[in-house]
């Protein structure tokens, strides 16, 4: 069966893994770019593929680092079925790079749970949702994540509190550079006010209705699970799981906040929610029901090609 598969870490489920990308990556191109083929166009594809792959290689980093699996691949396996699931979260370039640069910035705060460096790791954590912002604005929201953090591991030095501002404060001090170097204007990248748009017309399709409606039925499903079972977590790794919770539900945010409703905006739930939905699996004990859980998944994406 498919999650006793993944249930182990092998090098058999990374090249599943990929595989599943590759044609998340190829029926984004299908259904939404079509655009004929040229040498630009294969260019993007690659970039987008290869930014795809990078973060599922970060997401499994961050998991297998900070104990928040029990040596599984579920993480990396349902991340890439919800880009199947909605494959327009692979078509922005932009959204792709934002949220690989939050997924860097996530890596260094929960890292803080060893209590070694935390003024680099805290400067990081800045630097990145900072450079993740660059490119989506929205994303600065990520920053709650890092005050979350510093109550979750209950730091109360000041200078801690304020070091994650330095980060910004550097990525502010670099693009201004950057922009009088190359476009001979301080603010040039920083003339595009944030828009905040309230139409949800586009999701009205019937492909995007049904992938969003099990997306967010599983992750209410998952939600309720997921917080008794940290619980049982040992009492140094919870902190790690509740930024996890956090980062969800700022990324539910950003999709209401998002100036551009296309589908790429999912990406930033994608991560934290497939490790929300491994942790909750690990808690089922009917083998029949997590195969039906995970089935669901594969066989959904397979039927959204006949809407």
């Amino acid at each position: 069966m498919i999650t006793s598969v993944f249930s182990k870490s092998k090098p058999i489920n990374y090249i599943i893994v990929f595989a599943i990308t590759l044609f998340a990556v190829l029926l984004a191109y299908i259904l939404v770019v079509k655009q004929p083929f040229s040498a630009a166009l294969f260019g993007n594809f690659m970039l987008r593929l290869a930014l795809s792959y990078f973060s599922i290689l970060v997401l499994n980093f961050i998991v297998t680092k900070n104990q928040l699996s029990k040596s599984n691949n579920y993480q990396i396996f349902l991340f890439s079925l919800f880009l199947l699931l909605i494959p327009q979260t692979t078509t922005n370039v932009d959204v792709l790079l934002s949220n690989l640069f939050i997924l860097f910035g996530l890596r260094r705060l929960i890292s803080l749970r060893s209590q070694r460096n935390e003024k680099s790791k805290l400067f990081d954590a800045g630097f990145w949702f900072a450079i993740a912002a660059l490119f989506y604005f929205w994303a600065i929201l990520f920053f709650v994540v890092v005050f979350a953090a510093l109550l979750f591991y209950r730091d109360n030095k000041l200078r801690n509190w304020i070091i994650p501002f330095t980060g910004v404060a550097s990525v502010f001090i670099i693009t201004v550079c950057v922009s009088i170097v190359l476009h001979n204007e301080y603010l040039y990248y920083f003339q595009n006010l944030p828009e905040i748009s309230e139409d949800f017309s586009s999701y009205n399709t019937p492909r995007f209705f049904v992938g969003i409606t099990l997306l967010l039925s599983y992750t209410v499903w998952s939600i309720i699970f997921y917080l008794n079972a940290i619980k049982d977590k040992k009492r140094d790794v919870r902190p790690s799981f509740y930024i996890i919770l956090i980062t969800l539900l700022v990324a539910i945010v950003i999709l209401f906040f998002s100036p551009f409703k296309n589908g790429s905006e999912f990406l930033f739930v994608m991560a934290p929610l497939a490790i929300i939905i491994a942790a909750y699996l690990e808690t089922i004990k009917d083998k029949w029901f997590r195969e039906a859980f995970v089935g669901l998944l594969i066989l959904m994406p397979i039927v959204l090609l006949f809407l």
